[in-house]
């Protein structure tokens, strides 16, 4: 399994882990799961959830089989994330895909993919256009119960006055910086998440400690209780980037604001040209994520007066401290070891001293140098 994969399968994990709740309260939840490719942007779906089934993990809370009605992408790619939502149906047959794609190759290469994948193209939707242009569906259910997004790091979008009037980023009051589309991509997939959801988001570092408009979404966020949970992930796990990243897992309604943070920037197996996460390193990640609770070096669960009194800065440095204490040095420990370094080392230098002594030639001229090189060495020594 690729580095890519393994870490969108951490985050639909993560997601998912708190949304098995949902699933049993609810008959016919959805779930819209968003992500990107290396040459898109976007979603990629939406899935109407029946019951649930066997999709199971050995290590922490059960996690559940899904039965899949639809699913969408607004910003598809090649389809390859939005068709591995295949693997988590018993009846995948049955899924209505909705697709979009800003790049129009890449939108005729989906189509492609989904003709190859043998889906029906009586279950296609697939649209060639920009995500945060417009919101799309809108004629289509626009709550559901999971949303995972790997959206492009830092893109730029237009950041148009208009959108302050947009529903899905009105009620922040500024919008994510143009060079910086971060936001605007989390408040999308926020919105479209039901009361009783979950979001799950790969994020760069910077969104987590940026200020000016980007603090201001922040706060809102945190003031709200949005924020469920802050992972740090390893860095070279992505081809197209060696920067570490985070998963940022949000929810609605909550009783409370604290916020779990997740040092997992441990959590890989080296690999050649790239960090692999392991089935090892994801349970582990998931366990500290249901488990929410302290753990030394690897997990803080921080309250809302302590992120406050932090200005809002989730930077995961601030909440866990991985920093190891070295092993004490003993002063006289060292002087022994330096004494006992000096005698070895006159004890080599009597031996060199030793062997020049011992020299000869069969002239004067060279006994003579063999003198002069003794008294320079003697010198020396």
């Amino acid at each position: 399994m690729s580095p890519v994969a393994q870490t969108n399968k951490l985050v639909w994990q993560s997601a998912i882990s708190g949304f098995t709740s949902s699933i049993s309260r609810s008959s016919n939840p959805c779930v819209f799961f968003m992500c990107n490719t290396s040459l898109s942007v976007g979603i990629i779906g939406i899935y109407t959830v029946r019951y649930s089934a066997s999709l199971k993990s050995k290590n922490y809370a059960p996690l559940h089989c899904i039965i899949l009605d639809t699913a969408t992408d607004p910003a598809m790619g090649s389809d390859s994330l939005l068709l591995n939502a295949k693997k988590y149906s018993n009846q995948p047959n049955y899924i209505h895909y909705f697709g979009q794609e800003l790049n129009t190759t890449t939108f005729n290469l989906a189509r492609m993919n989904m003709f190859l994948h043998g889906v029906d193209p009586e279950n296609q939707a697939l649209r060639n256009a920009d995500t945060l242009d417009a919101d799309w569906p809108t004629d289509e259910e626009t709550d559901f119960d999971l949303v995972l997004m790997n959206s492009p790091y830092s893109a730029n979008w237009s950041a148009a006055p208009g959108f302050l009037n947009d529903s899905r980023f009105s009620d922040y009051g500024v919008l994510a910086p143009k060079s910086k589309a971060d936001y605007a991509f989390l408040l999308h997939g926020y919105y479209h998440l039901k009361n009783t959801g979950t979001m799950a988001i790969i994020l760069p570092h910077g969104v987590l400690f940026r200020g000016a408009a980007e603090g201001k979404i922040r706060q809102k966020l945190v003031d709200s209780g949005a924020i469920y949970a802050v992972i740090g992930m390893p860095a070279n796990l992505f081809y197209n980037t060696s920067i570490p990243t985070t998963i940022i897992a949000l929810k609605k309604n909550r009783t409370g604001r604290d916020i779990l943070f997740i040092d997992a920037s441990s959590q890989f197996e080296k690999g050649k040209n790239q960090n692999k996460l392991t089935q090892d390193n994801i349970d582990h990640i998931i366990q500290l994520y249901v488990d929410r609770k302290d753990v030394d070096k690897e997990a803080h669960l921080a309250s809302y007066d302590e992120i406050k009194g932090n200005d809002y800065n989730l930077n995961i440095p601030r909440y866990v401290d991985t920093f190891e204490q070295e092993e004490e040095i003993s002063l006289s420990d060292i002087a022994s070891e330096l004494q006992e370094q000096d005698k070895e080392i006159k004890a080599a230098q009597d031996e060199l001293l030793s062997q020049f002594a011992e020299l000869t030639a069969s002239d004067e001229q060279a006994q003579a140098e063999i003198a002069e090189l003794m008294k320079t060495l003697e010198g020396l020594f």
